[in-house]
């Protein structure tokens, strides 16, 4: 890619972030190229579809869920702290963008999502604490991680389309957490 292509590309990254920020994943694509200094043209050659600018935002994304999730794996406390902590986190990591929870959690286990490769990291990630509190012996023999992931997105949701503060957020966490646990 030719250097001022790459720029063109990093600067429409950038401002779509901040517009889907502000607005939600069904911002105007051309207020994203004219706050980004581009044509439309050159943002639909680099990103012919929605998806392929949202997959690109998302990137640095998928590294913070692999870094939240070391750091949730890594707690010292009870095993329900752990799951509510990592809860907490996972909304989170959900709730970037308005409109990101629903987005997100609508897309998990469906195989044709644009965004299915970063689903996929984020219900891994959440294997991954699930499967260290099944091996405490802490979770009830049912729990699945499909389940987890759309159950703790539905409050996501409800809380991002509430615009509730995390305070509001935890004891609905909580209920979730004790009726996963043994």
């Amino acid at each position: 890619m030719r250097a001022d292509a790459r720029r063109n590309y990093d600067r429409i990254v950038e401002v779509a972030r901040e517009v889907f920020r502000e607005q939600g994943y069904d911002a105007s694509l051309d207020e994203v190229a004219k706050r980004a200094g581009v044509g439309p043209g050159t943002l639909y050659r680099h990103f012919p579809k929605r998806e392929n600018l949202l997959d690109a935002i998302m990137q640095s994304w998928v590294d913070r869920v692999n870094e939240t999730t070391d750091k949730a794996l890594a707690f010292e406390g009870s095993d329900r702290e752990l799951l509510l902590h990592w809860f907490e986190d996972y909304v989170g990591l959900i709730s970037l963008h308005k409109g990101g929870p629903a987005k997100i959690t609508s897309a998990m286990g469906d195989p044709n999502s644009p965004i299915i490769t970063k689903c996929k990291v984020l219900s891994s990630a959440n294997d991954r604490v699930i499967e260290r509190l099944r091996a405490d012996g802490a979770l009830r023999d049912d729990v699945e991680t499909l389940q987890v992931c759309r159950l703790v997105g539905g409050v996501a949701t409800v809380a991002d389309q509430g615009s509730l503060e995390p305070e509001a957020v935890r004891p609905m966490l909580a209920v979730v957490v004790d009726g996963l646990l043994k």
